[in-house]
């Protein structure tokens, strides 16, 4: 989990403008080449205030990028464990991963340790779950409660450990070239992120105990040294990062720390991977927060490491389908063809199959039903809506044009016929003259038609940018990373220039429902480019 303080945008006048759609689909991007942060745990950044920006640069920029201040809600305990409660007891033919289908095809031998709850509640981003990626809901108000908890500006959940939230703070704060002062004993992760961003180290030798064989955290005249010798170098830190507490508990003196690099204009990013604790004791250290660091990345379960019940799950799926590996599948395909064969009898429902591509590709899924239904004049996410919220019926994927259902071990002949039952209703509400008219006029050309590469990705991630509306964008390079999710498959690129096929698909497909990830601007009023 990541969290910016509450009292500063970073708390100092570098990072003024950052960007909290910076974290989507696992990458930190900049904008304005500001720089932030990230954590499965928690990212924090600090609430003091930046005493070195003017007061109105602040408001300003923190209009533009945050949500300041949290609006928490206090209508549930945890929103985001209720939901997925709610969801668990809801009554509805599942056609989405995880195979399992809610524990119907549940491995026996991982069952019988974990008991039939765990795959009630294994779900995937289900409408009322949320979206990690672009959070409005259930997540949102839970990073919120977090946010409000820990006494942070905003705080991101990953779930890709504290590592990630390290790298990603790295990242946000350092570009290629640029010094990084950190402890020679920090974590692999500020190895990994060093190579990401393309920053060089600056390393702090921490004290060493050779009676316990224990290293221990930096000192603040470490830290000025550090300093004093890139200067002495004609070099500048991008950012400091101090292990606090380390391993072993050893806290290093955050506020000292942040109080001189804040004087030299640097950001502080602190890993309290092993700290997330303590701010909720009298006797606890004070938290890297508290002691105006600019970025905390925390640990609350320790998901980076092994997680022995995913990793027991991969061992009984293969132990269940060893069991019978050529024969498993029988009943599954049987039911896929029928439901295909009886969906392509239905009026105005259309099953995608090889013939709809004039390449000759070599195979389709059979287990992946895609349904048209153009031809019912809806789109693809009208129908998902009705099928989901009247019929409760829960699709994989849905498009502008159809909508995927996927068959699997846990399938049963009764969710079939209810899957039929749903489709037969939209034909009987919607097919007819209007709905072949709307089949024409909703052809959409595809976006990746002229591909133009101005910067490599990693130029345009760290390159400087701006935000313009979106018809002065065309033409331009672009500096975000935008995609229709699901499925997640860009249209826009970093270091790609803009045309307007990809921008009339990207409003079409928002027009129709479709969720849009990785936009700064939600609204899609505004486009990032790189400012060349």
């Amino acid at each position: 989990m990541i969290s910016l303080p509450l009292e500063s945008i970073c708390g100092i006048s570098r990072l003024k403008s950052f960007s909290v759609s910076a974290i989507r689909d696992g990458n930190l991007r900049r904008q304005h080449r500001l720089k932030t942060v990230v954590s499965t745990e928690n990212i924090a950044t600090s609430r003091k205030q930046d005493s070195t920006a003017p007061s109105s640069e602040r408001i300003e920029d923190a209009a533009t990028y945050l949500t300041y201040p949290p609006k928490v809600s206090h209508s549930t305990t945890a929103p985001l464990v209720d939901a997925l409660r709610a969801c668990a007891k809801e009554d509805v033919a599942c056609f989405h991963f995880p195979g399992h289908n809610r524990g119907k095809a549940a491995p026996p031998s991982l069952e019988s340790i974990t008991g039939i709850s765990t795959f009630l509640h294994d779900l995937p981003e289900l409408p009322k779950l949320d979206d990690l990626f672009s959070p409005k809901g259930v997540i949102l108000d839970a990073q919120r409660k977090a946010a409000d908890l820990f006494g942070a500006l905003e705080t991101w959940f990953l779930v890709g450990g504290t590592t990630c939230g390290i790298q990603a703070s790295i990242m946000a704060t350092c570009a290629p070239g640029e010094m990084l002062i950190l402890p020679r004993n920090s974590h692999i992760s500020a190895t990994t992120g060093l190579v990401l961003s393309g920053a060089s180290p600056k390393y702090i030798m921490p004290e060493y105990s050779s009676d316990w064989d224990i290293p221990g955290g930096i000192t603040p005249s470490q830290v000025k040294q550090a300093i004093k010798d890139l200067a002495a170098e004609s070099k500048t830190a991008a950012a400091v990062l101090v292990t606090s507490p380390t391993y072993h508990g050893i806290c290093s003196n955050i506020s000292e720390i942040t109080s001189l690099c804040h004087s030299y204009g640097i950001p502080v990013i602190v890993d309290e991977a092993h700290g997330a604790h303590f701010g909720f004791h009298c006797d606890f250290p004070s938290t890297a927060l508290q002691q105006g660091a600019d970025l905390a990345v925390q640990s609350t379960h320790k998901s980076s490491s092994p997680n022995y019940l995913l990793l027991a799950s991969l061992d009984a799926a293969r132990a269940q389908l060893s069991e019978n590996p050529n024969t498993i599948f029988n009943s599954t395909m049987n039911l896929a063809i029928k439901a295909k064969k009886e969906l392509g009898e239905i009026s105005g429902i259309s099953v995608l199959d090889l013939s709809s591509f004039s390449s000759l590709f070599p195979a389709i899924d059979p287990l992946r039903i895609t349904v048209g239904v153009s031809k019912l004049g809806i789109s693809g996410y009208r129908a998902d809506d009705i099928l989901c919220d009247e019929l409760k019926i829960i699709s994989e994927l849905v498009g502008c044009k159809s909508v995927t259902f996927a068959i699997n071990l846990g399938t049963t002949k009764e969710q079939i016929q209810i899957l039929l039952s749903g489709l037969r209703h939209l034909s009987s509400v919607f097919y007819g003259a209007k709905g072949l008219e709307y089949s024409k006029r909703t052809r959409i050309s595809a976006p990746f038609t002229d591909i133009i590469t101005g910067l490599s990705p990693r130029d345009a991630f760290f390159s400087k940018k701006r935000k313009v509306v979106m018809a002065e964008s065309i033409g331009k390079i672009c500096g975000e990373l935008i995609s229709p999710y699901p499925p997640g498959i860009p249209v826009l690129v970093p270091g790609e220039v803009v045309t307007k096929e990809a921008i009339f698909y990207l409003l079409e497909r928002k027009r129709m429902g479709a969720a849009i990830s990785g936009a700064a601007d939600q609204e899609l009023s505004l486009l990032t480019i790189c400012d060349l």
